[in-house]
């Protein structure tokens, strides 16, 4: 094939499908998560697509040795050798190919049964290599269409140019309209388009959220936050606080109730405008007079996740504060790709802001300051703080929920963690101030005193969120070389380029794993705060008797 015009009937390469195979079959080895045949294929397919390449891109660096072999040599290979290698490859591959599937099949419901979800069908993962072929196919008309319009371009420059140049410009200049036309023009419409889709959801309202009529909910008609400038989650925030009633129930005391101050997108033009507004809201509200003073940064749309909320203020029987403010429309995935530094500034300058007017109260008479963000707003709320030592001198204590690994805090921490630790559960300086868990019982290791204010990271080893990065494509990361976690399969294993499509895999279903795997916290974010900042009196028996109340509570249960 190599005298012959680019088509896109052209044979494929040997090579290609040699590595092609090898990656198929690599793509089938287990992962964090449970998913389906369908995600499988689609999988199977990109690493495919990606192997072919591998496999092109090193028969073409070795092509110019191969052309110094004697001429005699190489053509005995030309009539019988290629013919045989390609019998041979495809003999071969659909052998493999077969065991992988049967493996993959297996592996699949090894990992359904460990998080103790109802196995799939065996017969549904023959589908896999048909979805994969159509994706292999389809990117390799693509790359094809890309490598034909190269050549062509490199043909009329060859009439001004020595040919090589000629061909290098080609090829860089329709790699770069590629990448435009991709990242620039289609990018920048889905976006527009998404960003206007997801600002229409923001305008509706979630069953059973209803405009506050208590003055101390934002969106009240005494509220300086207009009950319509909230958005969607915002709404659901503050309708779906708990009664005085509810709160003294379970406290066995008279209750009172809860402040909740949140600005939406709507709310103020700028971010600083929206974390001042919300502070003067905190003032009209008397939010500096409680016990508890919680600075919540949220996910990509707003969402506050409702059981961290609430535990608070059932701990408090409703004497606490907490204040949020919507950065973005989209989803969190979404957002985490075009709008992380809008989670960064909200982070920072919503903490800022409230750490300012809270340091103005007499030393004395001020409220737990306290501090939590989950998934994209654990990235956001961390950002106002420079290291361990801020966060222990600006909070009485924080909870940062599914950090992603582009978290730079929890990076430094984690890279800088106590030596025998894994990166999985490290034991950071000890434990003295920050302390890392995959399940809240992790917390009373190490045994070493553990003062206020104390700083807590949730995570799970199943959880592709905190351990998704782009350096998997080429880097093997240490929870990978180290023990693996309780709910991780052992046969876990890093391979270049197919590790990183497969935990890009797991991110879809990562809030589909049951609770307590992936990136569910359900439950666990009770049992978090209950050390961090637990009120007089508080044991282990209310944290379970909060534990199952909540999960009770139906505005407990949606996922953000």
């Amino acid at each position: 094939m190599e005298g012959q015009r680019t088509r896109l009937g052209t044979p494929v390469d040997t090579a290609g499908i040699v590595v092609a195979t090898t990656f198929f079959c690599l793509s089938l080895t287990p992962s964090l998560l449970p998913r389906p045949w369908s995600l499988q294929g689609v999988i199977a397919g990109l690493l495919s697509a990606t192997g072919y390449l591998v496999g092109v891109t090193a028969a073409a660096a070795v092509r110019p040795a191969a052309a110094r072999v004697p001429a005699r040599w190489r053509a005995g290979w030309n009539r019988t050798g290629r013919r045989r290698v390609r019998r041979l490859v495809a003999t071969f591959g659909c052998g493999l190919g077969a065991a992988a599937l049967v493996f993959g099949a297996r592996a699949q419901r090894d990992i359904y049964a460990l998080m103790g979800l109802q196995q799939p069908e065996r017969l549904g993962y023959l589908g896999v290599p048909l979805v994969a072929a159509a994706v292999f196919l389809a990117l390799l008309a693509a790359a094809r269409t890309l490598r034909i319009a190269a050549r062509a371009l490199g043909r009329i420059l060859g009439r001004w140019f020595p040919a090589t140049a000629a061909q290098f410009a080609a090829g860089l200049g329709v790699g770069v309209l590629a990448v435009f036309l991709t990242d620039g023009i289609l990018t920048e419409a889905l976006l527009k388009g998404a960003d206007h889709s997801f600002a229409a959801i923001n305008s509706e309202i979630v069953p059973g959220a209803t405009r506050p009529g208590a003055a101390t909910l934002s969106g009240s008609p005494s509220s300086l936050v207009p009950w319509a400038s909230l958005g969607l989650e915002g709404r659901a925030f503050v309708s779906h606080a708990p009664t005085v009633g509810e709160l003294s129930r379970f406290g066995g005391r008279p209750a009172v109730a809860p402040i909740r101050v949140y600005a939406g997108l709507d709310s103020a033009a700028t971010t600083r405008a929206r974390a001042a507004l919300a502070v003067r809201e905190m003032e009209r509200t008397g939010a500096f007079g409680r016990k508890v003073i919680c600075v919540v940064t949220t996910t990509g749309t707003g969402w506050v996740d409702p059981q961290a909320a609430t535990a608070l203020e059932f701990m408090y029987g409703g004497d606490t504060a907490l204040v949020s403010m919507q950065y973005s429309y989209l989803p969190s995935w979404l957002s985490f790709l075009v709008d992380r530094d809008r989670a960064k500034t909200a982070g920072r300058e919503l903490f800022d802001q409230v750490y300012a007017r809270w340091s103005k109260l007499p030393e004395g008479h001020r409220p737990r300051l306290l501090v939590f963000g989950e998934s994209l707003g654990a990235f956001g709320a961390e950002s106002a703080f420079d290291g361990d030592r801020d966060l222990r001198e600006r909070t009485d204590g924080a909870l940062f929920v599914g950090p992603p690994d582009s978290s730079a805090l929890w990076r430094r921490l984690v890279a800088g963690r106590d030596p025998g630790s894994r990166e999985a559960l490290p034991v950071y300086r000890g434990g003295e101030t920050v302390r890392f868990a995959n399940r809240p019982s992790d917390l009373d290791a190490p045994a070493s005193p553990w003062d206020p204010p104390r700083i807590v990271y949730l995570q799970h080893p199943s959880d592709p969120i905190v351990w998704w990065t782009p350096r998997l494509v080429l880097t093997r990361p240490d929870w990978l070389e180290e023990r693996h976690g309780d709910d991780v399969l052992p046969g876990i294993r890093w391979y270049p380029f197919v590790t990183f499509w497969q935990i890009t895999a797991d991110l879809v279903f990562s809030l589909d794993a049951p609770p307590g795997h992936g990136h569910d916290y359900d439950g666990e974010v009770i049992a978090a705060w209950a050390r961090i900042a637990p009120p007089a009196g508080w044991d282990d028996a209310r944290t379970a008797a909060l534990t199952t109340l909540i999960a009770r509570r139906p505005c407990c249960q949606d996922q953000g």
